[in-house]
C-alpha cells in the first residue's frame, strides 16, 4: 500500500467523522413522541398481559368440572371374629370409581357470557389506555414546545434591549436624556434574565413530564410547531355515545347480565353420576354400580332469590354509574369546546391586534425618545407590554392545542 493511499484514506475517514460530527442533533417530533411512547410506556405492556390473560381465563368457561377418582372400603366388619377382614363377609367389597359432576346447561352458558365479555373489557380497557397515554405524551410534548418557543424568543429580546441601551446612550450624549436613563434598559435586562431562569425551570419540569412517557429520548431538542387538530362540535356531540370510556359499560353490562342469569341459573337443578366397580373376596363375585344424583333447589326464596337480586342491583347500579359518566362527559365536551372558542378567538385577537398594537407602540414611544419629546418610562412600559404580548401569544397557542388535544384523543378513531 503506497504512503499517499494511506494518508489520503486516513484524510477520507477524518472528513466523514468531523461530517457526522457536524450534522444537527436527533429532533423529536410529535408524531415520535407519541410512537415512542407507544413502545415504552409499561401501563400498555400492562394491558396486553392483562388481555393475555382474560383470553386464557375464557378458554376453559363452560367446560364440565373435572372428574373425581373414588376410592374406598365398603361393609368392613369392625365387630366379631372377622371385623377388619376383608374376605369373609360378601358384603365387603374395595371399591373404586369415577364421579363427573354436570352443572345445568343455562349455568355453563352464562360462564361462558361472563368470560367473553371479560375478554372484550380488557381489550377496551388496552383501548383506552392507549388513547391515555398518547393524550399524555401530546399533553406533555405540547407543553415543553410551549417553553422552547417562548425561550427563542430571548435572543431577540436581548438584542432589542441591546439596541434600546444604544439609543439611550446616544440621547444622553446629545443632551436629550438623563444619566439615569442609563440605569433603566440594564434593570430591564436583569428582569429578562429572571423571567428566562423561570422558563429554564419549567423547561426541567416539562421535560421530567414528558420523560415519564417516552423515556430518555425526551431530552432530545424539540422540532415542529405547536399542533393545531381540527375540532368538530357536532362530530364530538353526535359520537358521545361512543367516547372510549363510555364503551366500556358496554361489556360491563353483558357481564352483569350473565351474572344475573347464572344467578337464575342456581334455580335449575346440577346433576353427576358415578361408576364405580367393587371387588369382593375370592369367595364372591364382583360388583358394578353406577348412580345420579340430583340438587334439590327447594329453598329458593332463602338462597338462590336473593342472589339473583343481588345481582339485579349490580346491574341497576352499572346502568346508573353509565348515565352518570354520559352527564359527566357531556359537561367536559361542553367545556372544553368553549375553552377552545375562547381561545381561538384569543390567539385571532392577539395575532390581530394585541401584538401589532404593543409593537406599533413600542416604535412610537421610542421615536419620541429618540426626537426629545418622550420619557424613558414610556418606551420601557411599552417593551414590557410587548414582551407580555408575545409571550401571552405563545400561551394562547398553547392552550388551544392542548384544550384540540384533548378533543381530539378523547375521539381518535371514532368514524367520521
Amino acid at each position: 500500500m503506497s504512503p499517499s493511499f494511506f494518508f489520503s484514506g486516513r484524510l477520507a475517514v477524518g472528513l466523514l467523522a468531523a461530517a457526522l460530527l457536524s450534522l444537527p442533533a436527533a429532533a423529536l417530533t410529535l408524531d415520535e413522541a407519541l410512537r415512542q411512547a407507544e413502545r415504552e410506556a409499561p401501563s400498555l405492556t400492562a394491558q396486553a398481559a392483562q388481555v393475555e390473560a382474560a383470553r386464557s381465563s375464557a378458554i376453559p368457561a363452560g367446560a364440565l368440572p373435572d372428574p373425581k377418582l373414588l376410592l374406598g372400603l365398603q361393609n368392613v366388619p369392625i365387630e366379631g371374629a372377622d371385623r377388619g377382614r376383608l374376605d369373609r363377609e360378601p358384603m365387603t367389597m374395595q371399591m373404586v370409581g369415577l364421579m363427573q359432576e354436570v352443572p345445568n346447561r343455562a349455568k355453563r352458558r352464562a360462564q361462558v357470557d361472563v368470560a367473553q365479555a371479560g375478554v372484550e373489557r380488557a381489550t377496551l380497557e388496552q383501548r383506552v389506555e392507549r388513547l391515555k397515554v398518547r393524550r399524555e405524551t401530546a399533553l406533555a410534548w405540547i407543553a415543553a414546545r410551549a417553553v422552547e418557543d417562548k425561550l427563542s424568543l430571548f435572543k431577540d429580546l436581548y438584542g432589542e434591549n441591546n439596541l434600546l441601551a444604544k439609543a439611550v446612550r446616544a440621547s444622553i450624549a446629545g443632551g436629550r436624556g438623563q444619566a439615569a436613563d442609563s440605569v433603566a434598559p440594564k434593570q430591564e435586562a436583569a428582569l429578562l434574565a429572571e423571567a428566562e431562569d423561570q422558563l429554564l425551570q419549567n423547561r426541567a419540569q416539562q421535560r421530567a413530564a414528558l420523560r415519564r412517557w417516552i423515556g430518555p429520548r425526551a431530552d432530545e431538542p424539540l422540532s415542529g410547531r405547536l399542533p393545531h387538530w381540527p375540532v368538530d362540535a357536532e362530530h364530538y356531540r353526535h359520537n358521545l355515545q361512543r367516547h372510549p370510556e363510555l364503551t366500556l359499560f358496554e361489556p360491563m353490562t353483558e357481564a352483569a347480565q350473565a351474572e344475573v342469569r347464572q344467578a337464575v341459573a342456581d334455580k335449575q337443578s346440577d346433576w353427576s353420576w358415578e361408576l364405580a366397580y367393587q371387588k369382593r373376596g375370592d369367595a364372591f363375585g364382583d360388583m358394578m354400580s353406577v348412580q345420579f344424583s340430583f340438587d334439590l333447589p327447594l329453598f329458593a326464596g332463602s338462597r338462590q332469590n336473593p342472589k339473583i337480586a343481588a345481582k339485579q342491583a349490580s346491574l341497576s347500579q352499572l346502568h346508573a354509574e353509565r348515565a352518570a359518566a354520559e352527564r359527566e362527559h357531556a359537561q367536559q365536551l361542553a367545556d372544553d369546546l368553549a375553552e377552545y372558542q375562547r381561545f381561538e378567538r384569543a390567539l385571532r385577537r392577539s395575532q390581530d391586534s394585541l401584538l401589532p398594537l404593543a409593537e406599533e407602540k413600542v416604535a412610537l414611544t421610542l421615536a419620541g425618545y429618540r426626537a426629545g419629546s418622550g420619557e424613558l418610562a414610556g418606551v420601557i412600559a411599552a417593551r414590557r407590554e410587548l414582551i407580555e404580548a408575545r409571550l401571552k401569544h405563545i400561551d394562547f397557542e398553547q392552550a388551544r392545542a392542548l384544550t384540540s388535544a384533548r378533543l381530539y384523543f378523547a375521539y381518535e378513531g371514532v368514524s367520521q
